[in-house]
């Protein structure tokens, strides 16, 4: 990661300076996105939910070690884009979700009730406004 990523321009009163602003930059956050789209999840209906644990949680665990460490509710606008991809994973993988996003969207909130600490942005979440 380039020091880009952490430093943001701001204009106060007509005047522009830079500032450090440890969180995650917009760039960043879309290279998340990004990321998370390549590796298509939602297509790999042939993983269980352990497998899918264990392949993307210690990038994940990166991503929010990284840019959470001083500013983490910066990171509410890229992470819960992989909570999509999984929704439509079980739609994929689960024959009575297949037509039932709102169901689906429930499994998982379910999932997440029970398994607070199974994905590292679900764990973020619950220790943002302390």
């Amino acid at each position: 990661m380039s020091v880009d990523n952490l430093l943001s321009l701001t204009c106060n009163a007509g005047k522009l300076f830079v500032s450090f602003a440890p969180a995650v930059s917009g760039k960043a956050a879309k290279a998340m996105r990004q990321q998370m789209r390549r590796w298509q999840l939602h297509h790999r209906n042939d993983l269980a939910l352990t497998d899918v644990v264990k392949r993307f949680r210690p990038v994940l665990l990166g991503w929010v070690r990284y840019y959470g460490r001083f500013r983490p509710s910066a990171l509410r606008e890229a992470l819960p884009t992989l909570d999509h991809f999984l929704v439509r994973w079980a739609q994929r993988k689960y024959k009575r979700l297949r037509t039932h996003k709102m169901r689906a969207w429930a499994c998982l909130r379910g999932l997440r009730t029970r398994q607070p600490t199974l994905f590292p942005h679900w764990e973020l979440e619950a220790t943002v406004g302390r």
